[in-house]
């Protein structure tokens, strides 16, 4: 693995964050969101965080390469102890242990914040995401067909969980 501090995110590394993602949403379908988020609307989203849901990025030679989030995963009380996490890698920085030490930092924060569960929803065809989360002990919960479009296709999309 390359050599890589985790920490909790600050406003200044919004624009790294959303350069992040910004390149997957133009260039795959490792995101469902179609257009690229303004640095404003990154910031807002970074600001209107709470404790039980964190934000961490990955540094490496000085830079962000990566980061994840934890999310409320449904609004109702009773989904209060399950929560869903993001995570991105830059695209220049893949298979050298990021994505794994930023999984292994949110599983621990999500357990040491309280959360009972965790749950995670891919496109199918982020089979490298998909091992990644097998490996670390995820298991796959549900395959739920033709429910996003994007690049004029219909997109399949996987859940993985693992109870805390």
């Amino acid at each position: 693995m390359s050599a890589c501090s985790i920490r909790l995110a600050t406003r200044a590394d919004a624009e790294a964050i959303n350069g992040i993602q910004n390149h997957y949403v133009v260039h795959s379908t490792a995101t469902f969101l179609t257009e690229p988020l303004t640095l404003e609307q990154r910031l807002a989203w970074l600001e209107g965080r709470s404790p039980a849901h964190p934000v961490i990025i990955a540094q490496a030679a000085g830079a962000v390469v990566g980061w994840g989030s934890l999310e409320i995963f449904r609004p109702r009380p009773a989904y209060r102890h399950t929560t869903e996490f993001s995570l991105y890698v830059h695209h220049e920085w893949h298979r050298r242990g990021i994505g794994r030490a930023l999984l292994a930092e949110l599983v621990e924060r999500a357990r040491a914040i309280g959360h009972h569960t965790l749950v995670g929803g891919c496109c199918s065809e982020s089979t490298a995401v998909i091992a990644l989360l097998e490996s670390s002990g995820f298991s796959r919960v549900a395959h739920f067909r033709e429910v996003g479009r994007k690049f004029d296709r219909w997109l399949d999309v996987v859940f993985l969980q693992r109870i805390l």
